[in-house]
């Protein structure tokens, strides 16, 4: 193995662009040249391939986002493209592969493996939504954020004795609205996992307005069957709950800012060892974080399903929450 290549794919998660340094830095160390493929899969189609050195990846420990870019491709999931991306990959005599993102990306990742390039991915997903990994890279620094909007608004709820409804992301996997909600002492934390009925919220900020709470907090994840939109209707014109109610969406900057030391640190393990998995000729496999090791599991594994959340957590959240 002489020419690695690394991608980061899909929703963009702080701590990829430490992982993308750890890749260069590590693949030098054993002798290798290493190419970053810019815009994912739109970039590997077009052949957009950059060799990377020590140099290219300086100072960017602590940058949010990814410095390789990413994008969604709909002709790379069809058999045309990846035979295409596979055209580009010989053509720059690349030996392996390492992809860094999530569900989708993994999915086109093995596909690659699948047609003869060895391929390692490695989770990066602020849903925490990856399956066999104990958490994916930018999940604790998206948590932080949200928390730290959660303090922000509960300061001025309080003072003005109010109700928020707040979405986080989760359009699939609810993991961060319900460890924001536990963390930041929400009354109700609806999820799509565990989704809420309008009457039931409403329902939820009243008898917290009834016990004499100074303040309710609802926290929604974006992909739960209840809109906070409609809901902040509903509770507008059909439904008092005591407190004024406002609604905060926190969006994208869930997904920007600098990377938790939690994050640099997986990211930067999940990097070396992608390198290393793939010195000891393993392939088609994802670094996992299980406990404090970082194993190797097949993406086939790690992609079946999406990760499911413990039990417990939403009963933790429901008595807590009194």
């Amino acid at each position: 193995m002489k020419r690695i290549a690394v991608m980061t794919s899909g929703g963009d998660a702080p701590g990829m662009n430490a992982a993308i340094r750890a890749v260069v830095r590590t693949g030098l160390e054993h002798g290798l040249d290493v190419f970053g493929i810019r815009q994912a899969y739109t970039g590997l189609l077009n052949g957009d391939f950059e060799q990377l050195t020590s140099v290219e990846v300086s100072g960017i420990l602590q940058r949010g986002g990814t410095i390789l870019q990413t994008a969604r491709n709909e002709e790379f999931k069809t058999e045309a493209g990846q035979m295409k991306g596979l055209r580009r990959l010989n053509e720059h005599k690349i030996d392996a592969l390492i992809v860094i993102g999530g569900n989708g990306s993994l999915t086109g990742a093995l596909e690659l493996e699948r047609k003869g390039i060895p391929v390692v991915g490695i989770p990066g997903s602020i849903d925490n939504d990856i399956d066999k990994t104990d958490m994916s890279i930018g999940v604790d620094s998206a948590l932080n954020i949200i928390l730290d909007g959660l303090d922000r608004l509960r300061d001025t709820a309080t003072s003005h004795q109010r109700a928020f409804l707040v979405e986080t992301m989760g359009r699939n996997c609810g993991y961060l609205a319900l460890m924001g909600g536990i963390l930041g002492g929400a009354e109700i934390v609806v999820t799509p996992e565990r989704p809420a009925t309008e009457e039931q919220i409403a329902k939820a900020l009243e008898d917290a307005y009834v016990r004499g709470k100074s303040h309710a907090v609802a926290v929604i994840a974006e992909g739960a069957p209840t809109k906070v939109t409609k809901l902040m209707d509903y509770l507008s014109s059909h439904k008092s709950v005591g407190f004024e109610v406002r609604l905060t969406i926190l969006g994208h900057i869930q997904r920007g800012g600098s990377p938790t030391a939690f994050d640099r640190l997986l990211a930067t393990r999940m990097g070396v060892n992608a390198v290393k998995f793939l010195m000891e000729g393993k392939r088609g496999v994802m670094t996992a974080m299980q406990g404090r090791k970082i194993e190797a599991v097949p993406i086939e594994d790690a992609i079946r399903e999406i990760r499911p959340i413990s039990e417990s957590y939403f009963e933790m959240q429901r008595f807590l929450s009194r």
